[in-house]
């Protein structure tokens, strides 16, 4: 994949957090915050759980010279910066968002198609950065399938987040006959 394949993929991840976002401000704050079972509590911690992990993903990538000891590191911050209990409000959560997002686009912006083939190391051993930023927005995809299911258990609307709805939101489209008629 491209520099300009993982600016649209990231692209579109922004636009359906957006669209999560968007959905889970219609909540009330105890919808917003109650205990469904799920793998992460109630739609706040989900929420803050993708946000966390862009951030710490983020982070990792812009480290000058990454190692298993940043790793570490970075989760002991993450933990202590995205416990769920500092966010205690819809706003708090979208504020927080922003910010990553920022840094997110800076990021994009100085991606080349060389640096997506340098090699990061990860417990699993060096994996190219392309492929963990691949990772990323896979899991950021699977979570906002998790907001959801706790939408509909909660009786609120859920937002469609395909890519496939994001493509045919964004992607210029040929004009056709009828509409020059």
């Amino acid at each position: 994949m491209t520099k300009e394949d993982f600016q649209q993929i990231y692209e579109y991840d922004r636009w359906a957090n957006k669209r999560v976002i968007e959905a889970a401000s219609a909540l009330t704050p105890e919808q917003f915050t109650r205990d469904l079972g799920g793998s992460f509590r109630s739609v706040r911690d989900t929420i803050v759980h993708i946000v966390a992990a862009e951030w710490i993903w983020l982070s990792y990538w812009t480290e000058p010279a990454p190692g298993p000891a940043t790793f570490a590191e970075l989760r002991t911050r993450r933990d202590a910066i995205f416990s769920p209990s500092l966010f205690p409000d819809f706003a708090s959560v979208q504020s927080k968002w922003a910010e990553v997002e920022k840094e997110q686009l800076a990021f994009l912006s100085r991606l080349t198609d060389d640096l997506l083939q340098k090699l990061l190391p990860t417990r699993l051993g060096d994996v190219r950065l392309a492929l963990q930023m691949q990772h990323m927005a896979n899991h950021s995809t699977y979570h906002r399938g998790q907001v959801s299911l706790m939408m509909r258990q909660l009786h609120a609307q859920p937002v469609g987040t395909d890519f496939a709805l994001f493509l045919a939101e964004v992607l210029p489209r040929p004009a056709t006959a009828a509409q020059f008629s």
